[in-house]
């Protein structure tokens, strides 16, 4: 199909397939045996596909949809063999994640217009908020463009000490408070730096405190509203960051997220050391927001730019 078209680099592609090996392999342990003595997609191996999905942490509501389109074909086609369901599902799932990733980036790009370009970080703690920060930071900075950094998660010294090592290991600058400062302060003297030296791109840190969400929300609104005094229009973007290996915990901070802030891209990090892969399709589905990069290693490279086609390959390869 054309529609699979190779368009990442080797080596990207490599990492990416060994990133998803253990949730491929997992599924597919799973789908052999849901098939198993089955010539015949029937109602069985639909019931069976359907527990397989959901144990693969895809979620209820979009196994439901990935299962009322495959029972659709088998209806129009009569019958199809057991053989041909891992390209019909492969076909299927595309087709969802297509719905919410419109776009095939297979680079870090920021949009000329909008420099400079205000990414928003939130996601709880633990969730690699930071390393996928300092990641970011040195793509872009590869692409030659210069990045500012803000350590507005005042909570947690820690959280300020790891920022600063990621901006001090990739040669970036910093802009910091000490611990128990006001974070939106923290937001509007970074902004206001970049403006100063022409930068590219601003990341921003921020708390990952889910115990009460209205604090959550105000705090969020907060730094919104002062960053829009240096510049108008800003964040260009809300990153929620969600640890894949969390399954459906990811699901349920996501929720929260949403619903505390208006969160417009993902990141899903950890996928390499998980059989929980599938998360990636049920969040995409479910919230409607575009997965922007996934995790799929330690090392800088292995934060990728999300491809729904690329993804979807390497999992059904």
């Amino acid at each position: 199909m054309s529609l699979f078209k190779k368009i990442f680099s080797k080596e990207k592609k490599e990492t990416l397939d060994k990133g998803l090996e253990k949730s491929k392999t997992s599924f597919f342990n799973k789908l052999s045996k849901a098939v198993a003595g089955k010539s015949k997609v029937d109602d069985d191996v639909l019931d069976n596909l359907e527990e397989v999905l959901v144990s693969s942490d895809v979620g209820v509501d979009t196994t439901l949809k990935i299962i009322e389109r495959i029972e659709e074909r088998v209806a129009k086609d009569k019958y199809f063999g057991t053989d041909e369901l891992n390209q019909i599902l492969r076909e299927e799932i595309a087709a969802l994640l297509a719905l919410t990733n419109t776009g095939n980036d297979i680079d870090f790009t920021i949009p000329d217009n909008k420099r400079p370009y205000v990414i928003m970080v939130v996601g709880v703690n633990g969730v690699g908020k930071t390393t996928t920060i300092g990641k970011l930071a040195a793509q872009y900075k590869r692409k030659g463009k210069k990045v500012v950094l803000g350590a507005a998660d005042t909570f947690r010294a820690a959280a300020i000490d790891q920022l600063q090592i990621w901006a001090d290991r990739v040669n970036v600058p910093m802009v910091r408070q000490d611990m128990g400062s006001d974070p939106a302060s923290v937001a509007f003297d970074t902004l206001q730096s970049a403006v100063n030296q022409d930068a590219d791109v601003v990341i921003i840190d921020t708390a990952g405190r889910l115990h009460n969400k209205v604090n959550l929300m105000n705090e969020l609104s907060k730094i919104k509203r002062v960053m829009q005094k240096v510049t108008a229009d800003k964040p260009d973007e809300v990153l929620l960051v969600l640890d894949g290996s969390t399954g459906q915990n990811a699901f349920e901070q996501a929720k929260q997220f949403t619903a505390a802030t208006e969160v417009s891209a993902l990141a899903i990090t950890k996928l390499d050391g998980t059989a929980k892969g599938g998360v990636v399709i049920g969040i995409s589905d479910q919230f409607k927001i575009p997965v922007k990069y996934i995790g799929v290693g330690e090392g800088v490279d292995d934060l990728q730019v999300f491809n729904k086609f690329e993804f979807v390959d390497s999992f059904f390869k």
